[in-house]
């Protein structure tokens, strides 16, 4: 079934490090589009789809909706993480009582941790140039 614009739909934005996913559920049968690809093509690590698909285990919705997902930035492990950020926060604008669920799993809270950033006198965030008596 191709998505359509005029269909009804719950929408969430998911971040984790540098990496930003626009998630909208449409009710289906569990169909993932990540970038206009499948979730087979996109990721290639199991683990991966575990992830995006843990708010559906969580809550019991596993298979009642479709996954249409842009993202962009970072690598695979935080497209994968905002991605979960987003579908938990899509699911809590479908349904409010999926909430202490989705709280207690610890889907809704954004992963703040970030790279450090690099300083000056330093050649990495906290690595010192080598050192040597003589």
């Amino acid at each position: 079934m191709a998505y359509t614009s005029a269909q009804p739909y719950f929408y969430g934005t998911g971040r984790r490090k540098k990496s930003v996913a626009r998630v909208r559920l449409v009710p289906g049968t569990g169909k993932v589009t990540i970038n206009g690809r499948t979730i087979d093509e996109y990721f290639g690590l199991e683990t991966m789809k575990l992830i995006v698909n843990q708010p559906f285990g969580v809550t019991n919705t596993v298979g009642k909706f479709d996954i249409i997902c842009t993202v962009k930035g970072g690598g695979f492990s935080g497209q994968a993480g905002a991605i979960r950020h987003g579908v938990a926060k899509a699911l809590l604008q479908s349904d409010a009582d999926l909430r202490t669920a989705l709280k207690k799993a610890g889907f809704l809270t954004r992963d703040s941790r970030m790279k450090e950033r690099k300083k000056y006198g330093l050649k990495a965030a906290r690595r010192a140039p080598q050192f040597s008596k003589r």
